[in-house]
This record gives structure tokens, C-alpha cells and sequence, in this order.
């Protein structure tokens, strides 16, 4: 049992205590919130109280969040596309389609069904159901991901993402055509207000910034580098929409006029960082997968 305390602010004043805590704390969600102040899990200046409780500015809640159950993971022979490996460290090419880690309700064919198969030896950090995971892609985003092997190495690496010295690099379609060649987008993501699937450019957000140069563009179409400086849920699909260029094929922040592709045209193509034990810097590429490259190769014969 691990005890999280946190004081409610003005902006907060009249918030059911659900809506509030999950609006500071996105991996909650209302659900689990109510069901945790129903057990007496939380309580409001040491006090208990119903799940309908409205907060006010002030109010120090204190929550006792419940050690997760521990859930067999299922190792899977899925044929992982292993672009590196050694005793501390591996890096995985992910194929779009395939989500990263188990949750309850979804336990099998992911990233870390995969992992489990192919790897005996994965950092216990994060868990049962995330062994080895330091940062995460979208379920329909393809590309590189870095694994640890062990705690050390996992804490080396987590490091580095916190002190921005990773680097990551994505190709994206987006819609439009972008004029200038370069840009930064600099602009804080936090959860949509509106609706809790997505995230949203809000003023209190967390502090988030992608650089972008254009590489090739098509008309109503440009395709784009994206450099991450920092990492938050869906940067490059908020930022990219927020400045106008939503990404192709996106089902949460793209038109709904675009173009079939089984969810965002986006791919994790380079990835840099520190080796954990020698300090030497690594750095891999991965190709543009088959079906990204035919729809590009639509594109360039239409102009």
C-alpha cells in the first residue's frame, strides 16, 4: 500500500473528489477512484467520506492506492523484430497494431507477451505487467522502443528520457501543406476536459515540446520529421493537430475525412541513447514499414 496526498487548488473548487484526483492523476480513472473512496482508501483532512463529495480549495486528500494484483503474463512466441540486444538493454521494432503492455481485459499478443518469449531476463521495475518498459508507443504507431534487462539499467535509462538526452525521432503524413520547413511546437498536454480518451493542449498541462522539419510533401499532404524533447501521451498527434496539420489516418485528433490506413500514419523511426554500463552512445534506424511506404509512393505518383 503506497500513500499519495495532494491539495486541492481554486480551479478545483466544486469538483466531484473523482473528477478531481483523476484529472491530477491520468493512470486513475473515475471508476476506480469512487471504488477506492467507498472502501475508506480516502480520506479528506483524515476524514472519510462519500463518493459524491464535492472538494473545495484547501482540502488535503490523502489516498492509500492498493497494490495492483499481480497477473500472469503469458509468454508468446510472436516472431519480435529484435534490432539490438545485449545483458543490459535491447531495442525492439514494434509493428503497428500490437499494443505494448497487458492490461486486465486485454493479456495477451502484446509487446511484453512478446518479450517474455524471447527474453528471461527483463527489469522488474514496472511490474508484473510492464517488465522491462521504460517508455511506451502507441498501439498504431510502429517503430523503435528501448527494453531494460535489469533495475539498473532501467533506472539509467529513465534518467536520460527525465534529463531529455534520448533521442526520438518519428515520420509523420499529416494533413496539409506545411509552407515553412521547420517549426517547434511548444505547448503543455494534459487530459481533455471533454473527453477523458484524449489529451488536449490545456494551460496546466505538462510542459511538452516536438521540433519538426518538413521532408517531403504532397500537395495536400506533407510529411514530416518529428523530434521529441519531451514525451507525453500522444505529443506528436496533439501538437501536430493544434497547429493545424492533424495526422493522417488519426481516429482521435485527424479528420474524419482521411485517408483508410488502420490508425495514425506514424512511425518511431530513430533511436538514441546512453548504453547503461559503458556510457557509449548508440543510436538505431529503422525503416519506414511496407504498407507506410505504398501509401507514399501513392502519393508521389498522383503528383
Amino acid at each position: 500500500m503506497t500513500q499519495v496526498t495532494y491539495t486541492i487548488e481554486e480551479q478545483q473548487q466544486g469538483e466531484r473528489i473523482d473528477k478531481a484526483l483523476s484529472s491530477l492523476q491520468s493512470e486513475w480513472s473515475r471508476t476506480q477512484i469512487g471504488n477506492w473512496v467507498s472502501d475508506g482508501n480516502i480520506k479528506v483532512n483524515g476524514d472519510a467520506v462519500k463518493p459524491k463529495y464535492k472538494v473545495k480549495a484547501g482540502d488535503v486528500i490523502a489516498i492509500d492506492v492498493p497494490e495492483a494484483e499481480p497477473l500472469d503474463v503469458i509468454a508468446e512466441n510472436l516472431a519480435l523484430d529484435m534490432v539490438y540486444e545485449d545483458a543490459d538493454v535491447l531495442v525492439v521494432n514494434k509493428p503497428k497494431g500490437m499494443v505494448v503492455h497487458p492490461a486486465p481485459g486485454h493479456l495477451t499478443g502484446t509487446l511484453v507477451n512478446g518479450l517474455m518469449y524471447q527474453c528471461k531476463d527483463l527489469s522488474g521495475i514496472n511490474g508484473i505487467m510492464r517488465p522491462g518498459i521504460v517508455h511506451r508507443i502507441d498501439k498504431d504507431t510502429s517503430g523503435l522502443l528501448m527494453v531494460a534487462k535489469n533495475d539498473v539499467a532501467h533506472e539509467s535509462l529513465v534518467d536520460q528520457l527525465v534529463n531529455k538526452t534520448v533521442t526520438r525521432k518519428y515520420i509523420a503524413l499529416v494533413h496539409g501543406h506545411i509552407a515553412h520547413d521547420k517549426g517547434t511546437i511548444d505547448a503543455p498536454i494534459g487530459r481533455d476536459q471533454k473527453d477523458r480518451q484524449k489529451q488536449a493542449i490545456v494551460d496546466n498541462g505538462k510542459h511538452a515540446v516536438t521540433h519538426f522539419h518538413v521532408v517531403e510533401r504532397f500537395g495536400d499532404y506533407t510529411l514530416v520529421e518529428c523530434r521529441l524533447e519531451t514525451g507525453r501521451t500522444h505529443q506528436i498527434r496533439v501538437h501536430m493537430n493544434y497547429i493545424g496539420f492533424p495526422l493522417v489516418g488519426d481516429p482521435k485528433y485527424g479528420p474524419k475525412k482521411t485517408i483508410d490506413f488502420g490508425g495514425q500514419v506514424l512511425h518511431a523511426a530513430t533511436l538514441g541513447f546512453n548504453h547503461p554500463s559503458s556510457g557509449e552512445y548508440l543510436e538505431f534506424e529503422t525503416p519506414l514499414p511496407a504498407d507506410y511506404e505504398q501509401l507514399l509512393n501513392e502519393l508521389r505518383n498522383r503528383h
